[in-house]
């Protein structure tokens, strides 16, 4: 007899949350303006989104991606290596080259398979990469299909990154620095200056997935390589369009020798449908809107600001987090679990993190904000965390 799914124990640790009327995952959201969302009937704050600049329900946006259905229809039915190159890719790829300050840029149908597909030919048998310990998922993934030898270093720890550097840029061809921009949990900044002298004293390529920096850092959001006034230095810049560009893909930048041997060799590239013509449009109308309106990062970086004013009040421990992602530690796994359902009860939709995604004992919270948020609606939810952290005892610093 086959032995069953149904017995491994991410199973039985989700049916068990599942009868303790503790599962937090997959809600089904029945309506959402961005800021606000339907959950079962009820209104609830969204403070657990990536879209930072608020623009999934922008009128402009809307309009063009609108437009580009009317004009492509609504897929393109194939790779961009065949039959799926619209002239709306390539111009999108002209447009962000642009904005980012590098020579060339692919974009990818996700940000996932931007890291699967650039990395796992990016590092090749006779090459290495050395990654930071919290690198998202997709990173890891990565570095299991290349036929590179993969090491990891300490958090943001540029000690332990040269010690691997020291130790290994000498036996490969190549060495591939690769580190989150913004770290997706805790909102810790990849310490870019120091990584580049690195990489720089020991002859190393860079690679930084700026997921959650591209839209939020630099000028305009161009992400932490133009933070750091940096751009120049980095070899590879990875960026995602389901957060700050309010649609879904990936992208892949550097040079333009770099980016043609990527294109050709990237099997997630060349063996997946395109992007579809409105997610397209959707991007290329957000940069725009970037472009134009000069106040969205300012009333985003005083949200944010307004946040951690408001949680170190209360006396919530947030990892010092200095961008929109303001992680609330917890503690325990299963408090973390009964914190997301008292906030839900209230009115305020936020996601809860636990072990495997962080070490046992370190469960969290993960909020985020956008520029779309309201004064009133951040303060309701500063208010349902303070009776959150009354009602289970939530410790004010990290154990």
């Amino acid at each position: 007899m086959l032995k069953s799914y149904q017995s491994s124990k991410i199973i039985e640790k989700a049916n068990m949350l599942k009868q303790m009327d503790l599962y937090p995952f997959f809600r089904a959201i029945e309506a959402s303006d961005g800021n606000e969302v339907t959950v079962g009937g009820k209104n609830q704050i969204m403070i657990g989104s990536n879209n930072y600049l608020g623009l999934t329900h922008h009128p402009e946006v809307v309009e063009a991606a609108q437009r580009a259905i009317s004009k492509y229809g609504t897929g393109c039915t194939g790779s961009r290596f065949l039959n799926g190159n619209l002239n709306l890719h390539e111009e999108l790829e002209e447009k962000l080259a642009r904005y980012l300050g590098h020579e060339k840029v692919l974009v990818f149908s996700t940000g996932m398979q931007a890291n699967l597909g650039a990395l796992s030919t990016l590092c090749g048998p006779k090459d290495c990469m050395l990654f930071d310990s919290e690198n998202h998922a997709s990173i890891l993934d990565a570095s299991r299909l290349a036929f590179g030898t993969t090491f990891k270093f300490k958090h943001n720890n540029m000690e332990s990154l040269e010690e691997l550097l020291e130790s290994n840029v000498n036996r490969f061809q190549r060495t591939i620095i690769v580190a989150d921009g913004i770290f997706s949990m805790t909102g810790d900044i990849l310490n870019l200056p120091k990584v580049v002298e690195l990489a720089k004293k020991y002859g190393a390529y860079i690679y930084v997935d700026d997921a959650h920096g591209l839209g939020v850092l630099g000028e305009r959001g161009r992400g932490t390589m133009d933070h750091f006034g940096l751009t120049d230095q980095v070899d590879f810049n990875m960026g995602t369009f389901s957060k700050s560009f309010a649609s879904i893909g990936g992208l892949i930048s550097g040079s333009k020798e770099n980016m043609d041997y990527v294109k050709h060799t990237a099997r997630s590239f060349m063996f997946s449908a395109s992007m579809p013509p409105s997610a397209v449009a959707t991007v290329s109308a957000c940069i725009d809107v970037i472009l134009k309106d000069g106040t969205i990062h300012e009333r985003l970086w005083d949200n944010v600001s307004f946040m951690r004013r408001g949680f170190s009040d209360i006396g919530f421990y947030t990892y010092d987090s200095k961008t929109p992602i303001i992680p609330i530690f917890i503690g325990d796994d299963l408090k973390a679990m009964q914190v997301t359902k008292f906030l839900q009860e209230n009115g305020v939709f936020a996601t809860p993190v636990i072990t495997p995604a962080v070490p046992k004992g370190e469960a969290l919270i993960r909020t985020s904000y956008m520029a779309s948020h309201k004064k009133e609606d951040l303060q309701f939810v500063l208010d349902v965390f303070r009776k959150a952290k009354k009602e289970f005892g939530i410790p004010s610093i990290q154990h």
